[in-house]
């Protein structure tokens, strides 16, 4: 058995060999185990996974998953079904083998998420109910699709939580210059959602805008990426879908207030972003416009719906 205890800490350690895809041999080594048992643990679900065996644990295939779909996805998204699972999963179903599970084990799972409570004691809402359902569907699923296991708890048992219909606002022009009167006093405010209100663009799409993307002479901007702030870092993602790289066109008296924007910067490189802010900046402005300009709140996507034709 190539389980050893470490003589320097008194800790133990895994030596487990395996072939890879290619039938390449390989050799893994796993370190800091506190008892042997945690460490013959740890080596039986690795065999499992490299066998692709659904007597794994779930957490063990949750690792599996992962793997499989991380290269798939953008990074913010991954980043919010990897919270779900590690902290709505796992620590409640990760020790059951991913093949035991039953419906009715998915039924109490559902009851203790529902009596879960939120970091100011609310309830979680129903819609991320239904969020973190999808995601341990999503798994069984992954696991029906390529390991094959032969059916879904998480569909036999049902959803819970339900979509909330959320109410689509919308500003008139003359809301929005109400607003936008008010934004005059911080100039990135302002031109910021000037970019938003006449181009329709989502806020990811105006965060990455860089002085590369205007083509000034034909009254356009180029939408190809989007911004995320992720793990405390700045990160620009390609665009939403598809579909969303796209050109746009702009009013005239906006070409012009852009132009005058950008040479309040001393220095502006071609790819500096020229809104180097955050989307909770945006919405702290929103939020203080709408106060002092008295027009209705609105989310700042629904600016996209409130967007008018260009007819100046």
């Amino acid at each position: 058995m190539p389980i050893y205890k470490d003589k320097k800490n008194g800790t133990w350690y895994v030596m487990v060999r395996y072939k890879d895809w290619i039938g390449a041999n390989k050799q893994k080594c796993q370190r800091g185990f506190e008892t042997k048992r945690e460490a013959q643990k740890w080596e039986c679900q690795f065999k499992l996974q490299k066998k692709a065996d659904i007597d794994m644990t779930l957490a063990a295939f949750c690792e599996l998953y992962e793997m499989d779909m991380k290269p798939k996805l953008k990074l913010n998204t991954w980043l919010t079904k990897e919270h779900i699972i590690k902290t709505k999963i796992v620590p409640y179903l990760g020790n059951r083998k991913i093949s035991e599970i039953t419906a009715k084990d998915i039924i109490d799972w559902q009851n203790t998420m529902r009596a879960l409570k939120t970091s100011n004691g609310k309830a979680m809402s129903p819609t991320y109910l239904k969020t973190i359902h999808a995601q341990l569907s999503s798994i069984f699923n992954h696991a029906i699709r390529y390991y094959d296991l032969s059916h879904n708890p998480a569909k036999k048992a049902g959803t819970m939580g339900e979509e909330e219909g959320k109410e689509m606002l919308f500003w008139t022009k003359e809301e929005y210059m109400k607003f936008a009167e008010e934004m005059m006093d911080k100039p990135l405010s302002y031109y910021a959602f000037e970019m938003l209100y006449w181009c329709g663009i989502r806020e990811g799409e105006l965060l990455a805008l860089t002085p590369e993307d205007f083509d000034f002479s034909a009254m356009t901007v180029r939408i190809n990426k989007s911004y995320q702030r992720l793990n405390r870092r700045d990160v620009i993602t390609t665009p939403k879908t598809k579909k969303s790289n796209r050109i746009v066109k702009m009013p005239e008296f906006l070409v012009e207030e852009m132009q005058e924007y950008m040479k309040m910067y001393y220095r502006l490189t071609p790819k500096d972003r020229i809104f180097p802010v955050t989307k909770s900046y945006l919405k702290h402005e929103m939020i203080r416009g709408c106060k002092a300009s008295g027009v209705k709140q609105i989310r700042i996507h629904d600016l996209r719906h409130s967007h008018l034709p260009n007819d100046d």
